[in-house]
């Protein structure tokens, strides 16, 4: 028996806290990442959201900034909290820290197996430091960490995401 279309789609959510930087980045940073390795972007679900996060608030200016000197633009995204809903419509969930992982699946048992930090996507295990706050520098550095984790992550990624 066939899969409804849009369960057949690979689909993606990078989770951080409050959804207004890194999560957001990484969607964006991600879409790039897949279109220059030949893949369509728009063939996929890439999506975001917060552990803590306020709803409907903007992307943090020193992000929107950043990446539009990249020439990616987010200035429409408006944050949100994750709920188990939108947890189960995804084939993979990648979290910024070990704290988001552990409290998604404290919370959802379900999701054992759809869960990993980003940086497990390439054979890492670390944090994508938060830049909230921080300088211009801090922004940009978490911009390229978060980039380069995708790049050498790329395979499992989509090796997860499109199960």
């Amino acid at each position: 028996m066939a899969l409804p279309a849009e369960e057949q789609v690979p689909a993606v959510l990078f989770v951080c806290t409050a959804n207004i930087c890194r999560s957001p980045m990484a969607v964006a940073l991600f879409k790039t990442v897949l279109a220059e390795n030949g893949i369509d972007p728009t063939s996929w679900r890439i999506e975001s959201a917060g552990t803590w996060a306020p709803q409907g608030q903007p992307a943090a200016p020193e992000m929107v900034e950043i990446l539009a000197a990249r020439g990616l633009k987010i200035a429409r995204h408006r944050s949100r909290m994750v709920t188990i809903k939108m947890l189960e419509d995804f084939h993979l969930i990648l979290t910024m820290e070990a704290g988001h992982k552990e409290a998604l699946l404290a919370e959802f048992r379900s999701l054992k197996g759809k869960v990993y930090l980003l940086s497990e996507m390439a054979s890492e295990n670390g944090p994508v430091e938060d830049p909230t706050g921080g300088p211009p520098e801090a922004y940009i550095k978490t911009s390229d960490e978060i980039e380069r984790l995708l790049r050498q992550g790329l395979p499992r990624i989509v090796e997860l995401a499109s199960k």
